[in-house]
């Protein structure tokens, strides 16, 4: 099977760009991107634009218009999102079997998460891109559950072989105790409004500019609970992320709401999340930038590591300790 990215030498990305009918000027710089490709590509005369090549098979075109659909909602209410460049009345251009969309260039930094101030005003940002979200769900793209963040990947690694044999029982065992952990979490949080949501809020995802955050790749974008969004903006021990979210939530509740009932679902969450990246990792293997940047996965030290951080989001999810501190 063939890398699902070879084909996008220098020379095809820019007569790929220029198909959408615009003219390169030769420049080209890639960024930092895994489960795409994305460039930055120099146009004649004009600034330069960033060109995003959809990985093949992940989304149905469905999907994708979806997102650029939400990224225009967010932009119309002035919210700093960065949405998709329409050409012609269309987003999302073909090109020889790739998907593409074009955005504008948006700079930045990271943020820095221990000020209060910068805290206050992702809160705020959030919240008003939760207040657009709830206003209807996404039809052809997932929700965030439990099978498809947990159960999914367990069972795609188990066969995998990528599980060093010593260890696969211990691993099986611990990964279904966690995601026991998980479900006890979401019955203890009740039902949940699911709504849109930007799906992957890590800081890498936001950039930081004298103006404020704008946020970018929405690619991940799905249904789901609220504090999806939030959870990763906390770090530190318990004491220290009540306080990091006190400042996120002084800046939220003033646009949307907050059920406190979501706080049971950060650690089931973040136990999700390290199961669902094993096997987004294992599942991407094929794609040599993978082993390029995880080189690590394929150690028994990696698999060990999980195990006791699984172990470790067990006991938290049974103490709930951010959900103590309010």
């Amino acid at each position: 099977m063939s890398a699902p990215f070879e084909a996008l030498t220098p020379d095809f990305v820019l007569t790929a760009v220029e198909a959408s009918g615009l003219f390169c000027d030769g420049r080209l710089l890639t960024l930092n991107s895994y489960e795409n490709r994305v460039y930055q590509v120099g146009i004649e005369d004009s600034v330069p634009l960033i060109a995003k090549f959809y990985r093949p098979g992940r989304w149905s075109d469905e999907a994708i218009l979806e997102e650029h659909a939400f990224l225009a909602e967010l932009a119309e209410a002035e919210i700093p999102a960065v949405p998709a460049i329409a050409i012609d009345g269309r987003t999302l251009h073909q090109y020889q079997g790739f998907r593409i969309a074009l955005f504008p260039r948006r700079g930045g930094r990271a943020p820095e998460l221990d000020d209060p101030a910068v805290l206050g005003w992702l809160g705020r940002f959030l919240g008003r891109i939760h207040a657009i979200g709830a206003q209807k769900p996404f039809v052809h793209r997932p929700d965030l559950t439990i099978q498809n963040f947990g159960e999914a990947p367990r069972d795609e690694l188990l066969k995998s072989p990528f599980l060093p044999p010593e260890l696969r029982d211990t691993w099986l065992s611990v990964v279904n105790q966690a995601l026991d952990g998980v479900r006890r979490c979401f019955d203890r949080a009740g039902a949940l409004p699911s709504i849109r949501l930007h799906g992957d809020v890590h800081s890498g995802n936001v950039l930081w500019t004298d103006a404020g955050p704008h946020f970018v790749d929405f690619d991940d974008a799905r249904n789901g609970p609220a504090i999806q969004d939030l959870w990763m903006l906390l770090s530190g021990d318990a004491q220290a992320m009540a306080r990091q979210f006190d400042h996120v939530l002084e800046g939220y509740e003033q646009f949307a709401d907050f059920n406190p009932a979501s706080l049971h679902l950060v650690e089931a969450l973040r136990t999700l999340r390290l199961i669902h990246y094993a096997g987004w990792i294992a599942k991407r293997w094929i794609d040599p930038a993978f082993p390029a940047a995880f080189g690590w996965f394929d150690t028994p030290r990696y698999w060990q590591d999980m195990i006791l951080a699984l172990r470790e989001q067990v006991a938290l999810m049974d103490e709930s300790p951010l959900a103590r501190q309010f």
